[in-house]
């Protein structure tokens, strides 16, 4: 029997607006599509956001015995500057500053993108696939639309009515907007414009002679528009309806929204039954932005050469301080708020070592079972991690009171205990310890010890003068003593 028989998962479904009971198209397995990076710079800090709450929701429906098939896609064509439909795309701008290949740019960051997650510890998904490696099906879905009547096509270039769509469907679900409201917000166009309605998209561009990326179509050469990769794609390796698509809240409107546009123009039914959006990053109370400063890369804050922190924070720290916040409220980042979440971090990590030296009593005072259950019911609450955390927290006191005796567990209870507790800490949360991981680590107990032992030596001559001075000076260093009945131990701040 699989978890998931015997577990009630409800996620926020940004297109009801409530909380609705999880219930795959397909027993047993799950289909989720995520809306991966456009990669002509590095992944700041917000992105990563992004990725870790979905390989949150990834490792917990894995958790949860499900088999899930996780898609999510490099966009390395058609994402032109601001968003919008007429511009240079963002990644041939790159490349003609650099005065290098678009492809080098694409593997330049993709790769960069790639580290990173890996530092972070997100697990891979099951699919990664790339917008110019589906060229063939974005021409394929463009010409269903146009037979279907949505399309249409003005000097090479082809473009979703919008109007005429809205016209039989509703455009504007997911995000609430009313397309009337729209129109009467938009300028008119000014007759430079290739479409009919300012709403429109573009679902393939002329290419210009001077654009690098562009194929043949039937339409001549040119490029698909940004939004119609990810409904090619996830069709292909998920179906025409999947269970859960993801993404940043700022990809709601209008990417979101044309996905869906797109795909009912081609199928005549709505692509997805759970759509899930991720909210911001800010730092300092303020958005992130590349052009005010405001920002910071994960290698700046790994390494401390930044300009915003006091010190330098490890990703597995930051992850932890990314999960302490439900992924759909904004996170502030601050100097201040990652210190505390150093804190509770080291205070876990600590416990689960103090927890593989505690011993089985023949009898168990406390309910695991219970307290299991209420790590369950917070993930099963649309994957609430901070309420999660907040019971690993209760875990952690009572292993306090099981180390001095206060409490006891059974062997059988005391094993469960160990079990569910690393697999919510590593497998689900996904940090990593990484002290314990560190073979030098190791070598920096041994030395503590040693001075440990020192200590106990000169407190045994009454020579507390050398004690207090060992004390103070690993206090100096970060490395805080704590006396007790069954010895000394040592915590590192």
């Amino acid at each position: 029997m699989h978890l998931y028989q015997n577990q009630n998962l409800k996620i926020y479904n940004s297109l009801s607006g409530e909380k609705e009971l999880f219930t795959p198209i397909h027993e047993g397995n799950v289909g989720m599509y995520v809306c991966g990076p456009t990669v002509y710079s590095n992944v700041h800090l917000g992105n990563c956001r992004t990725f870790i709450s979905f390989d949150l929701i990834y490792r917990y429906l894995k958790h949860l015995g499900f088999k899930v098939r996780y898609v999510r896609n490099i966009t390395d064509v058609g994402h032109l500057v601001d968003d919008e439909d007429d511009g240079e795309d963002k990644i041939a701008k790159k490349a003609r500053i650099d005065q290098i290949e678009p492809m080098e740019v694409v593997q330049k960051y993709t790769v960069d993108f790639h580290q990173i997650l890996e530092l972070f510890n997100n697990l891979t998904p099951s699919i990664e696939p790339t917008a110019t490696g589906h060229i063939i099906e974005q021409i394929e879905i463009i010409k269903q639309i146009i037979d279907n009547g949505f399309g249409y096509v003005v000097n090479g270039s082809v473009y979703f009515d919008v109007v005429k769509f809205n016209q039989s469907h509703h455009y504007g679900k997911l995000s609430g907007r009313n397309i009337d409201d729209m129109i009467a917000n938009t300028r008119d166009l000014d007759g430079q414009s290739d479409k009919k309605n300012p709403q429109d998209f573009a679902l393939w561009k002329n290419a210009e002679p001077q654009h690098i990326m562009r194929w043949p179509s039937p339409w001549g050469d040119g490029f698909p528009g940004w939004h119609l990769e990810c409904t090619a794609m996830s069709t292909k390796y998920l179906g025409e309806k999947f269970d859960i698509h993801g993404g940043g809240m700022d990809l709601k409107f209008p990417h979101h929204e044309c996905e869906i546009a797109q795909n009912e123009a081609c199928t005549g039914h709505s692509p997805v039954n759970y759509w899930m959006h991720a909210n911001m990053l800010t730092l300092n109370g303020k958005k992130m932005a590349k052009s005010t400063g405001n920002n910071i890369l994960p290698r700046e804050l790994f390494t401390g050469e930044n300009t915003i922190l006091s010190k330098a924070f490890s990703p597995a720290v930051t992850r932890f301080f990314i999960l302490q916040a439900h992924y759909r409220s904004i996170l502030d980042f601050s100097d201040e708020a990652i210190l505390a979440s150093e804190k509770g971090f080291n205070r876990l990590m600590e416990a689960l070592d103090t927890l593989e030296n505690i011993e089985a009593s023949s009898n168990s005072t406390i309910d695991i079972n219970s307290w299991k259950q209420s790590c369950y019911d917070a993930m099963n609450d649309d994957f609430n991690s901070p309420i999660l955390i907040a019971q690993l927290f209760e875990a952690v006191r009572y292993i306090n009171l099981l180390k001095d005796t206060k409490e006891s567990l059974n062997s059988t209870d005391l094993e469960h205990f160990k079990k569910i507790l690393k697999a919510l800490v590593f497998d689900v949360l996904g940090l990593k310890n990484e002290k314990a991981d560190d073979p030098e680590n190791g070598k920096l107990e041994g030395v503590i010890n040693m001075l440990i032992g020192i200590r106990n030596e000169a407190r045994a001559n009454k020579d507390f003068a050398l004690s207090d001075q060992i004390r103070d000076q690993l206090i100096a260093l970060g490395i805080q003593l704590k006396d007790g009945k069954e010895g000394t131990s040592f915590t590192l701040n």
